[in-house]
């Protein structure tokens, strides 16, 4: 087991800060637009550290949210960012931090939490993988018409004789 757990490892963590895509600041605006301040855990732009948040932090979130916001909207939207793969990532790293709603370390995730974190992350990378590569189904050979089939019945017989 411990093999698999290093194969792992080698594949959920990194040398270096995981720096926000494209993609994450979309994410990351989503929630912003429905919050009535900006919030500094959140990636502003590329390259920005994805951050993970403190336990109870969409509380503090919630607190924030613009009066017409309703909680199911706003808890999707945390939702997507802190379940893909990058916010994953940047959790299983093995100095990884949980922040407060101003993107400040307040204590270091558990390594319970960082081993959940991998197993999530690896569980996407094979779910992608599944999904990336196209399966080919064989070749079937089309049933003969029924014409084809009379004529092969025709000809066994003639044989036969």
């Amino acid at each position: 087991m411990q093999g698999k757990e290093l194969m792992d490892k080698s594949r959920t963590v990194s040398q270096t800060p995981i720096a926000a895509t494209e993609f994450d600041v979309q994410k990351a605006a989503a929630i912003s637009v429905l919050l009535v301040r900006p919030i500094g855990i959140l990636p502003d732009k590329p390259g920005d550290q994805i951050r993970p948040f403190a336990l109870g932090l969409f509380n503090d979130i919630r607190a924030l949210a613009k009066p017409d916001v309703k909680a199911t909207a706003l808890r999707r939207a945390v939702g997507s960012f802190v379940h893909s793969k990058r916010y994953y990532f940047a959790s299983a790293q093995s100095d990884s931090m949980r922040h407060d709603i101003d993107g400040k370390p307040v204590e270091p995730l558990s390594t319970e939490d960082r081993l959940v974190a991998q197993r999530r992350l690896l569980s996407l990378k094979r779910n992608n993988d599944e999904h990336s590569v196209p399966r080919v189904e064989p070749p079937t050979a089309a049933a003969p018409s029924k014409t084809e089939q009379i004529r092969a019945a025709l000809l066994k017989r003639n044989r036969q004789t």
